[in-house]
């Protein structure tokens, strides 16, 4: 059994419900692919139960996200909880492997979206268009970025903004500088 502290909630359950539902999966089609039953991820979901570090893998392979997403951040102090995240709690979140390094703004993934920091590293380039059954909203707050959406090019600079709805899209930084921005994903995710 999960120990929970008045003044750190747990939302490792509520995030996981919350992705399992962006990606469509139920309760069964979850349990299934992790060889796992309903009652046990209902448990982990309800946050009665903890997950192994091995469950932890499978769940994040089986989700498309980063196992690092799913650890346990720094809480907020009980009377933040669930409403701001300080700048050194934020939750890493992504690959940096492509040179893009992103933290979740929102306290967690139970909202219809999610707030997300981005950091498009110096030369660093997405490679393949990605298509995501998502709605997107992203405004750059400084550096430059040329984003390829729908096959159209767009060269974006400090207070720009820009949207993606379900498209494929590319971004590129072949700039000397980091071009940092705030996107807001619906649904969630991460």
């Amino acid at each position: 059994m999960l120990q929970t502290n008045p003044s750190s909630p747990d939302t490792l359950g509520a995030d996981l419900r919350a992705l399992r539902k962006s990606r469509g999966l139920t309760l069964m089609d979850m349990a299934d692919g992790l060889g796992r039953s309903v009652g046990w991820l209902s448990q982990v979901e309800r946050d009665l139960s903890e997950p192994s570090i091995s469950d932890l893998r499978e769940i994040a392979a089986l989700l498309s996200v980063p196992i690092s997403m799913l650890f346990r951040h720094e809480a907020a102090p009980a009377h933040e909880a669930g409403y701001v995240v300080r700048q050194g709690t934020r939750r890493p979140m992504g690959s940096h492997t492509a040179g893009l390094v992103e933290e979740l703004l929102s306290p967690d993934l139970t909202d219809d979206f999610e707030m997300v920091h981005s950091t498009f590293e110096p030369h660093s380039d997405i490679g393949a268009p990605v298509t995501r059954p998502t709605q997107e909203v992203g405004y750059l707050i400084s550096g430059r970025l040329d984003l390829e959406i729908g096959g159209k090019p767009f060269h974006i600079h400090p207070g720009d903004s820009f949207r993606i709805k379900g498209e494929p899209f590319r971004w590129m930084n072949p700039y000397d500088a980091p071009a940092v921005a705030v996107w807001v994903i619906a649904p969630p995710v991460y």
